[in-house]
């Protein structure tokens, strides 16, 4: 990028790309991209690399779930539950990547009109989560159903069948069927993200309460240790894992399976050969059973199409299942360790709490305390359910109208319909419609859109192998927005880091500092991982080094010793996986994947939020 002043980041307005990336503009709707019409707002906004939900660089079709996320999140903090201070999230695409801004706080009246709104309306959904996520969960499950069973034509017929015409004719056809479908599921998808906040932010907004109840009761009191007051929650997104718990432990019984479990087959060959023992295809049975729908999970975050889930990628679940049987050949325990962290979790609790020396200071605790805990699960309770279950769904739905475009000459292969964005593959479909009505022998663009699949697949390439900044703009005096805290873990201190280190070689940095997200220490070689799809490297007493842990992976959280992330808060998917799991994590560094190296040695203390490299690899 431009070169930098001192105390700011690269211009939001002058900001270069390497060349090989020219024309990635044209792939992001314009709304999303920095423009001349905006120019003295956007310089004034503090913009920061999104690597929670963009940790790589984002292909056209997967961009619709940033869309989609910043009107839910920001509405219904500004428009619907009227949190006082609170404005939305911005989001500008730079170089095939998310930058993003949190908006800075209403004026004055504003957030007194807010406030008259917000008790009225969140406290009762704190005190009925229970019976509101059952209600939530139905609504969406059918949200689902409905996208699953929309119907996509395979092929464009010679001629519509005699039984639509006579003997009345059913008055629309294909050729409208293919752009109502696709408009469809783009609205279910919007629609899935509105749903996707309904409580979202609240759950947020409860660990902020009890935070800064804890803080201002307990003055020092640690992050590590506030969060170690929340640990430990059964929820849907550590199903998945729990079942091939189940699983490997059930084949583990069995000497015949465990052994073809652990052959290095590939997938479709170990389930021929269960096929064929009593043992195998009674294994077999749970593992059909449990497929749907834990199986439509991500093998990685769930953002990105060329990810895969484990029901369409069995390599995946049986690689881990392979793991965990090794483990427990060795006698080693699998399973994350519930019975232990609610321990020390209700521990820490009596501890704290018996500290307090007024009724009403234990009222306030406690109160704050009971609503963390009830509505806390919800962060990773809906995550599977939106981000992986119905995500998974939406790429198998999209990928039938790809096999449509392949089918009828307009594309090479399936996969390539990603390379168009959400308002780009309506014109496509209405180009393929018109053709068809026209007649036979009618010229098409196809070269012309395969053309483009080839560019643009180009520069994701290029975008791939390009680091660049974290941040854009100038920092804020302070960062004071409670969700740019809690989630992304951007803070005052967090940006003036990021600040030292533009300009300093990372082998000269020998510690980093971030938030304190799980306690513990822990020593070991590093694993950076920028592409979700090494996950598979990672190897037992290993430190996980990335932009962002995802629950998704749980199955490593029983290898590796401790995670680093580059981005997040105490509230982030990656905090709270790795508390869930008891192991140490440091979050919101924002340059560990930058300045460790796999292989370097390092020490990650938990409680403390510092990582050391203790030793630089050869």
């Amino acid at each position: 990028m431009t070169n930098k002043t001192e105390g700011r980041f690269p211009d939001p307005h002058e900001f270069e790309v390497p060349v090989e990336l020219k024309g990635w503009e044209d792939m992001y709707p314009s709304h999303q991209l920095f423009s001349g019409d905006r120019e003295e707002w956007e310089k004034n906004q503090f913009w920061f690399q999104d690597k929670i939900h963009a940790p790589e660089a984002i292909p056209p079709l997967d961009h619709i779930f940033q869309e989609a996320w910043q009107i839910s999140l920001s509405q219904y903090t500004t428009r619907v539950f009227c949190i006082p201070p609170a404005q939305g999230i911005a989001q500008r695409m730079v170089g095939c990547y998310l930058y993003i801004a949190a908006i800075a706080p209403p004026p004055d009246e504003i957030i007194g009109e807010k406030a008259q709104r917000f008790e009225k309306r969140v406290f009762p959904v704190f005190k009925d989560y229970d019976n509101l996520w059952d209600k939530w969960l139905v609504k969406f499950k059918a949200l689902g159903k409905e996208m699953d069973e929309l119907t996509v034509p395979t092929e464009m017929p010679d001629f519509i069948p005699e039984e639509d015409v006579l003997p009345v004719p059913k008055g629309c056809y294909v050729s409208y069927d293919i752009m109502e479908g696709f408009d469809r599921l783009v609205n279910m998808m919007f629609k899935g993200w509105q749903y996707h906040f309904e409580m979202l932010n609240l759950s947020y907004l409860a660990y902020l309460m009890f935070t800064d109840v804890a803080r201002n009761l307990f003055p020092g009191i640690s992050e590590s240790s506030i969060g170690k007051m929340v640990a430990g929650a059964y929820v849907a997104m550590f199903r998945p894992e729990e079942e091939l718990c189940q699983l490997s432990r059930l084949a583990h019984s069995q000497r015949g399976v465990a052994e073809i479990l652990k052959s290095d087959s590939s997938a479709d060959e170990k389930l021929e050969k269960l096929e064929g023992l009593t043992d195998g295809r009674n294994w077999l049975e749970h593992f059909n059973n449990i497929k749907s729908p834990w199986f439509y999970v991500s093998c990685g975050s769930g953002w990105y199409h060329h990810e895969g889930s484990w029901i369409t990628n069995l390599e995946i679940p049986l690689s881990y299942i392979k793991g965990y049987l090794e483990q427990l050949d060795n006698g080693e325990t699998i399973e994350r360790s519930l019975d232990k962290i609610e321990k020390e979790r209700d521990e820490i609790v009596a501890e704290y709490r018996g500290l307090i020396k007024t009724d009403e200071d234990r009222k306030t605790f406690d109160d704050t305390y009971d609503t963390i805990r009830s509505i806390y699960r919800y962060a990773e309770d809906h995550l599977f359910w939106v981000e992986h279950w119905f995500h998974t769904i939406w790429y198998s739905k999209v990928r039938e109208f790809g096999q449509l475009l392949v089918n009828s000459g307009m594309l090479n292969e399936v996969d390539d319909i990603f390379m168009f964005n959400r308002y780009e593959i309506p014109e496509i479909l209405t180009e393929l419609s018109t053709g068809w009505a026209l007649g036979i022998d009618i010229p098409m663009r196809s070269d012309h859109y395969k053309a483009k699949v080839i560019k643009r697949k180009q520069i994701l390439e290029a975008a791939r192998d390009w680091n660049p900044d974290p941040a854009l703009g100038v920092p804020p005096e302070e960062v004071a927005e409670p969700f740019t805290i809690m989630l992304w873990g951007i803070t005052t201190d967090r940006v003036q880091e990021w600040l030292k280190g533009v300009d300093v070689d990372a082998g000269d940095v020998s510690e980093i500092k971030g938030f304190a997200s799980s306690a513990g220490s822990a020593e070991g070689p590093a694993r950076v991982l920028k592409l979700l799809k090494d996950i598979v490297d990672v190897q037992p007493g290993e430190i996980l080094v990335c932009a962002s842990t995802n629950p998704s992976w749980a199955p490593i959280f029983t290898k590796i010793k401790a995670a680093v992330t580059d981005i997040g808060g105490l509230t982030s998917h990656a905090a709270i996986v790795c508390r869930e799991y008891g192991i140490p994590s440091v979050t919101g560094t924002g340059v560990a994947t930058t300045t460790i190296k796999t292989g370097d040695t390092v020490r990650v203390d938990g409680d403390t939020g510092e990582v050391t490299i203790v030793e630089r690899a050869a």
